[in-house]
């Protein structure tokens, strides 16, 4: 019972890392801008299928894909915010939800023309298949990869923010434009920026995720909830608090699923019940100085 405890616990780690990376973008951009991006895990499926393409289409082997997956889709990224989300910053949230529901069905339909509607799937390294033992206890390699990957992120995310330039342009950005706006901050910039970082995250969550969850153009649809779970569980613009909202419903889901599988979905959300009567601002608040 208490190997496959902790055996649940670390796959729960692990699908947590997926969701940070795939759910972390949309924190920042949502804390940054006050911008409600429904098309984010659209982004996400993109840089699947770009992984996809590049090994299938192009011959790439996993790690050189995945960059091209990574890159492209960040530029995409910024093509939508340049061209398209821009344009609503500021407006009602009812506006922003309207328009980005649009541009994830649109994207969903394009993936359906483009790839077809069926699951696609992809060949990962050979060091990474198989499992490692600690002990009694087994743990897939793929799966330790991306708990690595995840915390590496996080740590990244973190030193950005807390010690670099942008870092404390986005933070100037998020504590007033207009302040920022006098000092000089190109603030236009910060957000394109910030954009940019969250959708190659999201890439980079999405092309990892194909190993693990599958990929169809219902993707996007499909972890939008989950996503958004995290956001409000984590708090908009924390990234701590959004990893730790991604582990709690990575091992809620992955508990759920092996201990009381006709109930998982119950779990979640009775989770986030708990967690918000607890914590209205969710577990770490925006209005918190750090990150």
């Amino acid at each position: 019972m208490l190997i496959n405890g902790i055996a649940v616990l670390l796959d729960g780690f692990a699908y947590g890392a997926l969701l940070f990376l795939m759910s972390v973008g949309l924190s920042i951009t949502l804390g940054l801008m006050g911008f409600v991006n429904l098309a984010h895990m659209a982004i996400a499926m993109l840089g699947g299928y770009a992984l996809v393409t590049g090994m299938s289409m192009l011959g790439w082997s996993f790690f050189p894909a995945l960059a091209l997956a990574v890159v492209v889709t960040s530029m995409l990224g910024v093509v939508f915010e340049r061209g398209l989300f821009r344009f609503v910053y500021g407006a009602p949230p009812l506006a922003q939800v309207l328009l980005t529901v649009g541009a994830l069905f649109m994207i969903a339909a394009a993936a359906t023309y483009i790839w077809g509607p069926g699951l696609q799937a992809v060949t990962i390294p050979e060091f990474l298949e198989g499992r490692l033992r600690f002990g009694p206890v087994g743990f897939s390699r793929y799966r330790l990869f991306l708990l690595l990957v995840g915390l590496a992120v996080l740590g990244l995310l973190h030193v950005g923010m807390v010690r670099t330039r942008f870092g404390a342009m986005v933070r100037a950005s998020v504590d007033d434009q207009d302040v920022a706006r006098s000092l000089g901050i190109p603030v236009d910039k910060v957000f394109m920026g910030a954009f940019a970082v969250g959708s190659a995250l999201a890439a980079l969550g999405g092309a990892l995720s194909v190993q693990a969850m599958g990929l169809d153009p219902g993707f996007g649809l499909k972890y939008l909830v989950l996503a958004l779970l995290i956001v409000v569980l984590g708090g908009a613009g924390s990234i701590m608090g959004t990893f730790m909202a991604s582990m709690l419903i990575g091992i809620a889901i992955i508990a759920g699923a092996y201990y009381v599988p006709a109930m998982g979905a119950f779990i979640i959300y009775l989770l986030m019940i708990v967690v918000l009567t607890l914590r209205p601002t969710g577990l770490r608040s925006m209005r918190r100085r750090h990150p």
